[in-house]
């Protein structure tokens, strides 16, 4: 660290003398709590990035609704500058003490420069932030204060649980969203520590992971500083990506959302429960040019952002008004830094990137074969054991599923969204897609040293219908956004059976439920990882709104009545992960090559049609048999597959409106196997099958009711203990 000299601070708000030997260290960025020793205080290090910045001060408050700072420290450019780096050490402050940057320097919109010396800047590397947008008569806008923060935490021994892509089960949900409503019972609801009082719940699904919709600081209100129900719900809106989302706090003290966010993730740590974050990176809140200046913006926006060339005009890519230049060196390092942050101080175990195809593009938005900052992630030692998940596309056309990256890389497969959709609802030759995406989508992740467990299977997410909705509704219903219906996807693939909306017409909620049980035992069923959305276990409904993105109320709550109500649907999707989590024929490390078991050699994968013959896939035949040959012991081994014993499984899917006859399999090696139920959908309510196997007679026909689904398992001696 250099020592340098630093004379009396003047300002309009009070001054400050400051020591004159200060460590000004330039990095790390943001604010650094420093200990006293030898030479030196107690104190703050403040460092910020600014390139054409002519001035730079940092402003300090003493609450969260002080309008003017209560002091204001201007940095000396002789003194406090290393290159590119503004830094000063300011002895005295502590654990919780407020403050924004500010910045002089040139407004040229054509060299994409929008320094404002009026504006006070959130830091981007900002640990936390405290307060709202204040709106004062002079016209600027005050966005939340920078809290600075100890990061120090009694983890209590706390490890990552690790547990392998292959074996993970995801349940993706919203932190406020999921005990909101009074119905949850709990003492905190809508905060981090609301979702601690709910892991038995999530424990006894059997899910291994939670993946957590947007935590990083968001705005809860306008830039007015009005706050309105239906405004920026999701929080796909990021003001600091760092900082934890003060709104989900239980305690109204600044930067306690750290605590409560790491006692959150030490809790379901101590469940077996991983944490994945859904990060976004692709734009901010900052908006386009007619947006607001509270952060990048003000620091150097050319670098920050991607802009074009000859007008300096934000380029869009992301649909909300801006794209973060994301493979800019000045970029990259706050984004590997804001991961390492994430991984480091709270313990996260993945993160789920949103429109991932952007950190794939250049500083002209064009795609990159290899992007330095896609390479930087998935190269960073301190990410080695991170899952890495990528939403492979963004919001101007690009599609990667398949492609975005290495092996370290896993995707959110919507092929397999939309063929699963498909099959169920009975649209024309989809059994040969329904097959591909059972045996794991080997079109898409068969190569480049790639596997199975690389796509994360899903049939909704917290983009769309609800499971419940997507049987329910041939339209979206958005009309509750205020934007004339004309927001979100107009192609869901759903299917309404009769009537849109609720009904109590006993016809319609059958084949409601069955669709729902034919869908979710084919999401546990398929190669790959599956992804279940919070509340489709118990059909949890918005009404038919498709884009709840604004719904901060009981729209997009889960309503905790439903477990109780819907209580045989959360047991058979309990019963499902069981099935899945025992059986590792369901979670094979490598593609499966097929075969015909008429040799006598069973295969890893074999396709029957409807009569018992190999199928016939040009028939258009809405009917299937797949068979699953369980892995040997070797094979376990080589794939190092956890504990478990691995069964044979045979699965019979019947998407056609009627009734279908189905003969087993001809192969004798089939034929003389134990087979015993293990999921049935044949029925509107569960068919749950009998602790002790009762063998399935194989010798006579099956008959499959329209729009239903029956898996068989046989035992083998294939196990491998770890």
């Amino acid at each position: 660290m250099a020592k340098v000299c630093h004379t009396t601070q003047k300002h309009p708000h009070g001054q400050r003398s400051l020591s004159p030997l200060q460590y000004n260290a330039p990095l790390p960025y943001g604010a650094i709590l420093q200990e006293g020793g030898s030479n030196r205080s107690d104190g703050v290090q403040f460092v910020v990035f600014s390139r054409h910045a002519t001035a730079m001060r940092v402003l300090l408050y003493d609450t969260t609704e002080d309008m003017e700072p209560a002091e204001v420290i201007s940095f000396d450019p002789k003194t406090d500058r290393r290159g590119d780096i503004w830094t000063v050490c300011i002895p005295g402050l502590k654990h919780g003490q407020l403050y924004h940057f500010q910045a002089e320097g040139p407004f040229d919109d054509s060299a994409g420069h929008r320094f404002d010396p009026t504006a006070r800047l959130v830091d981007p590397y900002s640990k936390a932030l405290a307060g709202h947008f204040l709106h004062h008569e002079d016209g600027i806008i005050r966005p939340p204060k920078s809290v600075v923060i100890d990061d120090h935490f009694d983890w209590q021994g706390d490890r990552h649980p690790r547990h392998g892509l292959a074996d993970t089960i995801i349940y993706e949900l919203h932190i406020r969203g999921f005990t909101a409503s009074p119905s949850s019972g709990v003492a905190h609801p809508g905060t981090y520590l609301g979702v601690i009082e709910k892991i038995p719940y999530l424990k006894s699904l059997g899910i291994t992971a939670v993946e957590l919709m947007p935590i990083h600081e968001f705005p809860q209100e306008s830039y007015a500083g009005h706050r309105r129900d239906n405004e920026n719900y999701w929080g796909y809106d990021p003001i600091a990506f760092l900082a934890p989302h003060q709104g989900y706090t239980a305690s109204t003290e600044p930067g306690r959302q750290v605590t409560e966010l790491k006692q959150m993730v030490r809790a379901l740590h101590a469940a077996d429960i991983e944490v994945i974050l859904d990060v976004v990176f692709n734009h901010t809140a900052e908006g386009s040019s007619d947006g607001p200046t509270f952060s990048m913006k003000g620091l150097e926006n050319n670098v920050y952002y991607m802009l074009e060339n000859d007008s300096g005009d934000y380029r869009n890519f992301s649909g909300c008004g801006n794209t973060v230049n994301t493979n800019h060196p000045v970029v990259r390092e706050l984004i590997c830094h804001c991961l390492r942050h994430w991984v480091h101080t709270y313990h996260i175990d993945g993160f789920r990137f949103d429109l991932a195809s952007i950190l794939s593009r250049d500083r002209n938005g064009i795609i990159h074969k290899n992007p330095p900052l896609i390479e930087n992630i998935t190269e960073d030692p301190l990410l080695a054991d991170t899952k890495l998940i990528a939403e492979a596309w963004d919001a101007a056309g690009a599609y990667q599923v398949g492609t975005f990256a290495t092996s370290r890389w896993a995707e959110w497969n919507g092929r397999y969204r939309d063929d699963v959709r498909r099959y169920w609802r009975g649209d024309d030759n989809q059994t040969g897609n329904l097959a591909t995406r059972l045996a794991g989508s080997s079109d898409l992740y068969d190569g480049e040293n790639r596997h199975p467990y690389h796509s994360v299977n899903f049939i909704t997410s917290h983009d769309g219908f609800t499971l419940n909705d997507l049987v329910s509704y041939d339209k979206k219903h958005n009309e509750a956004n205020n934007e004339r219906n004309e927001d979100g996807d107009n192609n869901n693939y759903s299917y309404n059976y009769g009537i849109e909306g609720p009904t109590e017409d006993p016809h319609i909620e059958s084949i409601r439920i069955k669709q729902i049980r034919n869908m979710l035992a084919t999401l546990f069923l398929s190669q790959g990882v599956p992804m279940l959305v919070a509340g489709d276990e118990c059909r949890r409904t918005q009404q038919g709104n498709n884009n709840a993105y604004c719904q901060d109320n009981a729209i997009s709550w889960f309503d905790w009545n439903l477990p109780i109500v819907n209580a045989d649907l959360v047991e058979f999707t309990k019963l499902l992960i069981r099935q899945r989590r025992n059986n590792p024929t369901l979670r094979r490390h490598t593609f499966l090559h097929g075969g015909s078991s008429e040799s006598g050699v069973i295969p890893d994968v074999e396709w029957f049609s409807p009569d018992g013959s190999h199928v016939d896939w040009f028939s258009g035949e809405p009917s299937l048999i797949c068979f699953f040959g369980a892995p040997t012991t070797d094979q376990l081994i080589a794939e190092d597959n956890p504990s478990g014993t691995a069964q044979h499984v045979l699965l019979f899917c019947n998407a056609a409106t009627e009734a279908r006859r189905f003969l087993f399999p001809s192969s004798p090696v089939i034929l003389e196997m134990n087979w015993s139920i293990a999921v049935d959908t044949r029925q509107s309510h569960d068919i749950i099958p009998a602790t002790t196997p009762m063998k399935f007679d194989s010798s006579r026909p099956i008959m499959l009711p329209d729009r239903s689904l029956l898996c068989l398992t046989a035992p083998t001696t294939s196990t491998f203990e770890k």
